[in-house]
């Protein structure tokens, strides 16, 4: 097996976990704490903040566990720049030359 070293700083998925976990908690909260009725009536009687923010809460939680589960890995490159299959940065066979 070869050594690969995690990349979390370029992970987008955690970002977008982030994003959708504090959008998801605002939207939770104003659809238990500040919905009137007349807000209900506007949305055919759904609460469409707390709904959406409980599918958020569940997405970024989805997003999260992709990250623990798969980390975002890139290969390591040995003393000549060739990575674990012998290729160079341009993805062309490294042949060794004297």
């Amino acid at each position: 097996m070869t050594d690969r070293k995690r990349a979390g700083l370029f992970d987008l998925r955690g970002i977008l976990a982030l994003l959708f976990g504090v959008y998801g908690l605002v939207l939770t909260v104003m659809g238990i704490a500040a919905t009137s009725q007349e807000d209900l009536d506007k949305a055919g009687g759904i609460n469409v903040n707390l709904w959406m923010g409980v599918a958020m809460l569940v997405a970024a939680a989805l997003f999260a566990l992709w990250v623990v589960l798969r980390p975002l890995t890139v290969p390591e490159k040995d003393a000549q720049g060739k990575d674990a299959q012998g290729k160079d940065a341009q993805g062309k066979d490294a042949v060794d030359t004297p």
